[in-house]
């Protein structure tokens, strides 16, 4: 049975999910109740969003594992990401946009899972000081927190591969690294023979913030299908108030540059934010600028969003197949349905249709296509 989604473009529903369990020790658990706290609801709020503020799962905590100790902790994980998928699953269906306040990065497995639910050739942008690409034969602390885009991408601990019932839950060609400044050597050789799109730290300082943004976008068709912005704290050059603050990644002038892009694309799905930690933040200083980053780039996209909307004069020659669907007072363009009477497979901004049960799997859509540990380097796991 198809679904229509109708884009509600000034709706955000908050998420919390208060884990710590895929990580080397607690604390971020702390997060999704700290970033309350410190005013996030009333900060979005004051930006023009119409903000649902949908509570935290319950608490899963980091702890010791040595029955498994190249993979920590699965079940604390698994019952996080079990508890988070349906409540972002109704968030996406709704039409609003999901803002999950995360503690570790395993929970993007979660959003990426719910959008995925509703939506065919989902993308990612992982943005991260960490590439998150270690497994369990090559991780130093058995962290699954350093294995998360591993697991995403079909590579990493069994019982998180089959998280989705038709791995990989993203393809390499539809993920973008962006702004990793570790690596560990089997993350290095690992890149070096996959089709996954990286933009190194270095590299975005080379080519600019904006301009490598908007080319992360592209190359993994954020600009034509959906997608999932996750957003590690860490990515902050000297960030402090998270386990593993890096150095010589960005800087706060080139995150928020690079977010801006990111958050005003009409076809962002869902946002999750990991890694803060209030216990390493006594002032509070690291959650106000996580505040003011996160209502600047969302101010951002409301305004593009209602310009994008904007009805604008038809000109001579422009095509003819186009109807208008009003949305909240907004008036944005679709393409007319196609000779057999079914929506365009690609979604547009402010419409999609979907099936949750029926037609051809992902897999098999794209068969015509072409086809962890923290404290070393990449193997930190945020």
């Amino acid at each position: 049975m198809a679904v229509k989604i109708v884009r509600q473009p000034n709706k955000i529903v908050v998420l919390g999910s208060p884990t710590s369990a895929a990580a080397l020790s607690a604390g971020h658990e702390g997060a999704p109740a700290a970033l309350r706290s410190a005013g996030l609801l009333d900060r979005l709020r004051s930006v023009g969003y119409d903000v649902e503020d949908a509570g935290d799962d319950p608490v899963e905590l980091s702890k010791p594992d040595e029955e498994s100790p190249r993979a920590r902790n699965i079940s604390g994980v698994l019952a996080a990401v079990h508890a988070l998928k349906p409540r972002v699953e109704i968030a996406v269906k709704g039409g609003a946009l999901p803002v999950i306040l995360s503690g570790d990065c395993s929970i993007a497995l979660a959003t990426i899972a719910a959008v995925r639910r509703y939506f065919r050739g989902v993308g990612l942008i992982y943005m991260d000081a960490d590439a998150d690409l270690n497994i369990p034969a090559t991780t130093r602390s058995g962290s699954l927190d350093g294995m998360v885009v591993s697991h995403i991408t079909g590579r990493g601990a069994a019982e998180l591969v089959r998280f989705w019932s038709e791995p990989p839950l993203v393809r390499d060609p539809d993920v973008a690294l962006f702004g990793v400044a570790r690596l560990d050597p089997a993350e290095q050789v690992l890149l070096g023979g996959s089709t996954l799109r990286h933009y190194l730290a270095a590299d975005v300082r080379r080519l600019g913030a904006a301009e490598a943004a908007r080319s992360a976008v592209e190359r993994i068709h954020g600009d034509k299908n959906e997608f999932v912005l996750h957003f590690d704290v860490d990515a902050i050059s000297g960030f402090a108030a998270t386990d593993y603050p890096a150095e010589g990644g960005l800087t706060i002038d080139q995150v928020r540059e690079a977010v801006q892009v990111f958050v005003a694309q009409p076809h962002l799905a869902a946002i999750d934010v990991a890694a803060y930690n209030p216990a390493k933040d006594p002032d509070g200083n690291g959650a106000k600028l996580v505040l003011d980053l996160l209502a600047d780039a969302l101010a951002h996209r409301l305004a593009a969003l209602e310009s994008a909307a904007a009805p604008a004069e038809k000109k001579p020659g422009a095509e003819e197949n186009r109807e208008a669907v009003e949305i909240q007072g907004s008036v944005l363009a679709r393409p007319a349905e196609s000779d057999s009477g079914i929506a365009p497979a690609v979604p547009v901004p402010g419409e999609a249709w979907s099936s949750e049960s029926s037609g051809p799997s992902e897999n098999e859509a794209s068969k015509t296509e072409n086809a962890d540990g923290k404290p070393s380097a990449g193997d930190s796991g945020s």
